[in-house]
């Protein structure tokens, strides 16, 4: 007789906990009682990371789909908009070095290549605007602290493509509290003590210190990364990346608005340092700032100096929170009837906030393939192991990229950064591809492709990245390129005038409320 998969029981609360449990609760009618049953055992004595602030505008759809108002989302979780991110001195560590990767697409993308029209516009000419400056209008926006859309704008809707800064804390509250009170999701506060495996090398339940035994069908691990379930339990190794991603540990602070008017930049700030980058996020009430860096290029004391010169005088009394990173993933994501969701999966840097996406892909994965057997459970598990490795790959290419295309030379973290055997032979593959033309959509053909081919367009060129262009052919498409290059021109003009400054539409969201859908 089948084993048919009706509950599921998830270790650990924090973001991963809860938006998996919200996730997988809404897609199967948890709250009826009639869909399937989950279950969240999360430790009142065990702290989580919780620094983690930027999104992707999938949490858009995330949260819409599970019935959240994005308007409590913004009274509730401090949240902001974010839209792209700003990268300040990554190219030559000049005070005027900076480039933008926007969340809007280049103007006629992807049918139209002004990649190479710009750049030969912009070897024509001195002071040529940046490519996203050029192919984008978010650019300007954020440059004038503007939001991404207006009061009228109904929830989740937008002028320009958006994505969401948030207090990680708040946030992990809201969603329990959703997923309880609105997705059916029971919520046991207690510690695990013990996890029995069958005969089958299964999880057949867990020992805990008051509620005696919990069984589930399925275990998804957000244990952290301790990885209580996947890595201690079911033994599945850790596979380490620190050859090529050098950053593993991190120093995050809380720092304060000087007023309570004061501007809400709405996009996130990367600013590179000697041994590493700097993130500045900003909340509605504070900026949460932290340096990742490298220990085996600097020493903790030497990266908070530059922490505290970064954050300046007024705040050099703060005390931020050492955090040690060790990057790299799971050998496999999902094994038995355990899979692993967030940090218990791996992680990397922050850099383009890949962990919340993460979390996000693979619990909408995991709902929607949902076994309706054990006995189906271990081709589903194949798939899900396939595509989130394929994931993982190409959010280290991704990052990889920026150190590469980097030019400076005054430390030892950028210079091996760039050593070709610290270097992805498939981000090789792809850079001699580049040399010739811009990235497009027939270099990425997987449909669990994490950056679209834009996203390398706007580092690539931001970066300072030239294409040989000698032998190519004339554009066919003169007259178009000409059309798209105006019209973000025409919409630059328009949106600058009209959308609000974005602590004011913030401030009019908390006070109004945004239409309901």
């Amino acid at each position: 007789m089948a084993h048919v998969i009706r509950s599921i029981c998830i270790v650990g609360g924090g973001t991963a906990g809860w938006l998996t449990a919200g996730i997988i609760a809404a897609r199967h009618r948890s709250e009826d009682g009639h869909g399937i049953r989950i279950k969240l055992i999360e430790s009142d004595t065990i702290g989580t990371i919780g620094v983690g602030e930027g999104t992707w505008p999938t949490m858009r759809t995330t949260l819409k789909r599970m019935g959240i108002s994005e308007t409590d989302f913004f009274r509730e979780c401090n949240t902001s908009f974010k839209q792209g991110a700003k990268f300040a001195r990554w190219v030559t560590g000049d005070p005027a070095d900076f480039y933008y990767h926007p969340l809007v697409l280049p103007e006629g993308f992807p049918s139209l290549d002004l990649a190479s029209a710009w750049m030969e516009y912009s070897e024509q000419r001195q002071g040529a605007p940046s490519f996203s400056n050029a192919v984008s209008y978010q650019e300007a926006l954020c440059e004038l602290g503007l939001a991404p859309k207006l009061i009228t704008s109904p929830e989740y809707a937008g002028i320009a493509n958006y994505a969401y800064h948030l207090d990680a804390g708040r946030f992990v509250s809201f969603i329990r509290d959703h997923c309880v009170n609105r997705l059916g999701v029971d919520h046991v506060v207690d510690d695990v003590t013990r996890v029995i495996r069958s005969e089958t090398g299964d999880i057949a339940y867990l020992e805990t210190s008051k509620s005696g035994q919990l069984d589930g069908d399925l275990f998804i691990d957000c244990s952290g990364f301790r990885s209580l379930l996947l890595g201690e339990t079911m033994g599945v190794p850790f596979v380490d990346c620190s050859d090529v991603l050098f950053i593993d540990r991190a120093l995050a602070v809380q720092v304060p608005y000087d007023a309570e008017d004061s501007d809400i930049v709405p996009h996130t700030v990367s600013t590179a340092q000697k041994h590493g980058w700097i993130w500045d996020i900003g909340l509605q009430s504070r900026r949460g700032v932290g340096y990742v860096f490298s220990s085996s290029h600097t020493t903790a004391d030497a990266a908070l100096d530059e922490l505290q010169a970064y954050v300046g005088e007024k705040h050099r009394a703060l005390q931020p929170r050492e955090i040690k990173i060790h990057a790299g993933h799971r050998r496999t994501f999902w094994q038995g009837n355990c899979v692993a969701v967030g940090l218990a999966g791996g992680f990397l840097e922050p850099l383009e906030a890949s962990a919340l996406v993460l979390i996000e892909l693979s619990a909408e994965m995991i709902g929607a393939m949902m076994p309706a057997t054990r006995e189906t459970m271990d081709i589903i598990a194949k798939r899900f192991n396939e595509t989130t490795q394929y994931r993982w790959d190409r959010i280290i290419d991704f990052l990889k990229l920026h150190y590469i295309l980097s030019k400076r030379e005054d430390s030892r973290f950028w210079i091996d950064n760039r050593a070709p055997a610290s270097i992805p032979d498939s981000l090789k593959e792809q850079i001699e591809l580049w040399r010739y033309r811009a990235p497009g959509d027939q270099d990425f053909t997987s449909n669990n492709e994490m950056f679209p081919a834009a996203s390398y367009q706007y580092v690539l060129f931001g970066m300072g990245f030239r294409m040989d262009t000698s032998e190519r052919e004339p554009n066919r498409h003169a007259r178009a390129v000409e059309q798209a290059f105006a019209r973000n021109e025409s919409l630059k003009a328009k949106w600058t005038k009209t959308l609000p400054n974005n602590r004011h539409l913030i401030s009019k969201i908390r006070e109004f409320g945004l239409q309901r859908i």
